[in-house]
């Protein structure tokens, strides 16, 4: 026995759809948080509708957000794990199901770079990452749709042997460069190091980790730590109403490198969309967030 066509076909597209539906337990503790710890009665306000819109999409099972997004996925593959058909095939095909399916309906965000036409399909979508992962007998999908507010103000800068303060104050002004517009409170990834393209790939994965989860090393962590601190200051505060949360969480990794070092900003918006799901070679599913 493996993991099915089917199997991994309905459980993506079924991520995708529950990512659009609720905010993550953590996500919701850290927005609750908030409302206890925020000095601004009208931030307070406005975390109360948000948590409100929250629970009432929850409820009638309607979309937090009406910009559903770009079906984004990352796939770790376990090196023990067999396929029955493929995988990329799998997800494309329950991707199109659901738009075929879904109510309400998706808008037609899929977007070609160079004609800007619109619609559901197009070249290298849905956009998936792969891993491996060792001495493991499962497959673990992570859905997490990207809009416009958080996609757009990602940002990266090469430096060449910055000192922490250097990476630090260029991860704040990023912040505020994007102002309101992440539709905060944010989780901020942050990847530091690596090559280009390595360091994007770091901090949007970072943007995935449990809210409040720190690096376990000090160093970085104690880094987090700053930055949260820092980012809080700007007083932007919930959907930019002003305040002291403008991010719930503020996640930082890192990979050695040459001595030019890339520093890459990703924003995931109050709402954390991620769902993630572990399939396994006998055939059972476990649904994780």
């Amino acid at each position: 026995m493996g993991i099915s066509f089917e199997s991994l076909k309905q459980t993506s597209a079924a991520l995708y759809d529950r990512s659009l539906r609720g905010v993550p337990a953590d996500a919701q503790r850290a927005l609750q948080s908030a409302l206890q710890t925020d000095r601004s009665d009208t931030a307070r306000h406005t975390l109360r509708i948000m948590l409100q819109s929250a629970q009432a999409a929850q409820d009638a099972q309607h979309f937090v957000c009406s910009d559903a997004g770009v079906p984004v996925y990352f796939v770790r593959v376990g090196t023990q794990a067999r396929f029955e058909g493929n995988v990329r095939e799998a997800i494309t095909q329950g991707f199109a199901d659901l738009v075929a399916s879904i109510q309400p309906p998706l808008l037609p965000h899929v977007t070609h770079p160079l004609t800007l036409a619109r619609g559901y399909a197009g070249k290298g979508m849905p956009i998936i990452t792969f891993d491996l992962v060792d001495d493991c007998d499962y497959v673990e999908l992570i859905c997490s749709p990207k809009a416009l507010g958080s996609g757009r103000w990602a940002a990266l800068q090469i430096f060449s042997f910055p000192d922490l303060a250097t990476i630090e104050k260029f991860v704040v002004e990023t912040v505020i460069t994007a102002g309101a517009q992440i539709c905060p409170p944010a989780v901020v990834g942050v990847g530091i190091g690596g090559t280009f393209d390595y360091a994007a790939k770091m901090a949007k994965e970072a943007t995935l980790r449990p809210v409040g989860q720190r690096h376990e090393e000090p160093l970085v962590a104690e880094m987090e730590q700053r930055l949260m601190s820092a980012i809080n200051m700007t007083g932007f505060g919930p959907m930019g109403t002003g305040g002291d949360s403008t991010a719930m969480a503020v996640h930082v990794d890192y990979n050695a490198g040459h001595g030019f070092t890339p520093v890459a900003v990703a924003f995931n918006c109050w709402i954390n969309r991620r769902t993630r799901a572990r399939l396994y070679n006998d055939g059972r599913i476990d649904m994780l967030e």
